[in-house]
């Protein structure tokens, strides 16, 4: 499980589009999915594989994790997406996003088509990895057993749109708080749940896509509430936005550096000293404080963040 693959940034690209497939790798994205779901008409689909395929084939992607995400498992095309791209590029993929996640027996049943194909391909059976989008409210209410569900498993995405309409929300805007509820964030619950799931099981906690393309700074506002709660990226639909979630999801170079001087006392405390507790200035360190510390700076490493000199 990549644990520390680093996800501020995860570009949706439409696999139907070669236009914009080409324009992605340019882009600074920690993370991209080509995507044969949502953003491909039915019509289509099939040529969309193809076009993933050559894109994960052809490379120029760079240290990026590299996803798909395929239709969900109650439609006529997941099977055959995981099998076209997975003996087409499976060497070149470090994951597959499941849509629509309502339960464990989804991540089962790609956990077991995944391993037949990666054997029929001569693969590393276990290397693709599993990203299970959490969209309406049967998946939040087995969020839970989803999580526990494969070891494949690397992170659990919330899906705003679809998830708001599953609650019938009375509203358009995917983001923001529903006109009317002026008590609070109406997201707060759902948001909780989707990240403790995670952290419960190893996982990583991706926020979903803000549709609002050109507003960079609700963006922002929108990727810092869940950056603040502990999430570790964003999906971003537009190049405007990759800059903020990259920003937004890694500590900033004040944090990352004190995270690593608490690390280097701790570990000096209690190995050269052999003492449980240390002072770093006025701050007493325990090992909770070495716990935080081991989290920030994983982010900042994982973002490729390096120490002040």
């Amino acid at each position: 499980m990549g644990a520390l693959r680093s996800r501020r940034s995860v570009l949706a690209v439409p696999a139907s589009n070669p236009r914009f497939v080409a324009k992605a790798r340019g882009l600074d994205a920690d993370a991209f999915f080509l995507d044969l779901e949502d953003a491909v008409a039915p019509s289509e689909k099939e040529a969309a594989r193809e076009t993933v395929v050559t894109a994960l084939n052809e490379g120029g992607w760079g240290g990026r994790v590299r996803s798909v995400r395929v239709n969900d498992a109650s439609t006529p095309w997941a099977y055959r997406d995981v099998i076209s791209v997975v003996e087409g590029a499976g060497a070149h993929l470090d994951c597959l996003v499941l849509p629509k996640t309502t339960s464990a027996r989804d991540v089962h049943w790609l956990d077991t088509l995944l391993t037949q194909v990666e054997r029929a391909a001569g693969l590393p059976v276990g290397r693709i990895g599993i990203e299970a989008q959490i969209e309406d409210a049967r998946g939040l209410t087995e969020v839970d057993a989803i999580a526990a569900a494969s070891p494949r498993l690397e992170s659990l995405v919330y899906g705003p749109a679809d998830f708001m309409a599953s609650l019938n929300m009375r509203t358009l805007v995917v983001g923001e708080q529903p006109p009317g509820y002026d008590t609070g964030d109406a997201y707060h619950y759902v948001l909780m749940r989707i990240l403790t799931a995670a952290r419960a099981h190893g996982l990583q906690a991706v926020d979903g896509p803000y549709l609002q393309i050109r507003d960079v700074d609700a963006f922002r506002r929108s990727a810092g509430r869940t950056a603040a709660l502990g999430f570790d990226g964003k999906w971003v639909l537009h190049p405007l936005q990759v800059a903020a979630a990259n920003e937004a999801y890694a500590p900033s170079q004040e944090d990352y550096d004190h995270a690593e001087r608490i690390l280097d006392a701790y570990e000096h405390a209690t190995t050269v000293d052999r003492r449980g507790a240390v002072m770093l200035g006025d701050e007493m360190l325990d090992e909770a404080s070495r716990k935080m510390a081991l989290v920030v700076a994983g982010k900042g490493r994982a973002a490729g963040m390096e120490r002040t000199p």
